[in-house]
């Protein structure tokens, strides 16, 4: 049984915009690309880590008053940016850790997602950056 768990309400900052409020889903990965550095007479293969290769996908509710979520991302399509998650919108702290990613890349935005009678909502990737995880 865990001994640890905690209410998914993440805190959601994009080129110091709080986007918090509009987003319903976040997955960030930090992941490494795997180098083979196995030597000679190795009897298995060995690897180390080498280019980051991070990302962050999150759901937004799409609103196009200003300040949210089209304003915000409209001009970042192509660019680099910062974005940084929060497990909860709590200080930073050992409990409530800070996770950046400064240089992060957004591909493309869809500015336009709607379906009779539903909420309008988009699916964001972020791509690369340089990942710092923070607990002060």
């Amino acid at each position: 049984m865990p001994t640890s768990t905690y209410l998914s309400n993440p805190s959601l900052t994009v080129n110091a915009v709080d986007l918090s409020d509009q987003c319903t889903s976040a997955i960030l990965t930090v992941k490494y690309d795997a180098l083979e550095s196995t030597a000679f007479g190795g009897t298995s293969r060995v690897y180390t880590a080498g280019l980051g290769d991070h990302e962050l996908t999150v759901e937004l509710f799409m609103s196009y008053a200003a300040s949210e979520t089209y304003a915000t991302l409209a001009a970042l399509v192509g660019t680099a940016t910062t974005v940084v998650m929060k497990p909860t919108s709590s200080a930073i702290g050992a409990t409530n850790p800070s996770f950046t990613l400064t240089g992060t890349y957004l591909e493309a935005l869809p500015v336009i997602d709607a379906t009779l009678g539903e909420l309008s909502s988009i699916s964001l990737t972020f791509r690369g950056g340089t990942y710092a995880a923070a607990i002060a």
